[in-house]
């Protein structure tokens, strides 16, 4: 089990950017995935970027080379930086660690939950 604590959602006018924040009850370095999904009205939650603790990344088509993601080991935290926004990105996402635990396998826990509304 890990606490998310998610900050940094708003609105923004199109072609703008945010940065995301999520800050971890423990060391990310023991998480072995984390990454970002959003949920936009009627629609259902998507993959939007993922790092591993090997520093592999994955994006969705959809956002790379526009949103990045990061982490800050020292202070517990992921980060996702979201540029040139567009109206469809609005949406809610939401901070996630994946963890390995005995007996129970990889166990997910959530942020909040970070509105982000982007304006045309």
């Amino acid at each position: 089990q890990v606490q998310l604590v998610e900050s940094g959602g708003g609105l923004v006018q199109a072609g703008g950017s945010l940065r995301l924040s999520c800050v971890a009850s423990r060391s990310i370095f023991s998480i072995n995935v984390m990454g970002w999904y959003r949920q936009g009205p009627g629609k259902q939650r998507e993959l939007v970027a993922t790092a591993t603790s090997g520093g592999s990344t994955n994006y969705a088509d959809s956002v790379k080379g526009r949103f990045t993601i990061s982490s800050d080991n020292a202070k517990n935290t992921l980060y996702l930086q979201m540029n040139s926004l567009k109206p469809e990105d609005t949406a809610v996402y939401y901070c996630n660690a994946r963890v390995r635990v005995p007996y129970s396998g990889l166990v997910d826990s959530w942020g909040q939950g970070a509105q982000v509304t982007v304006s045309s």
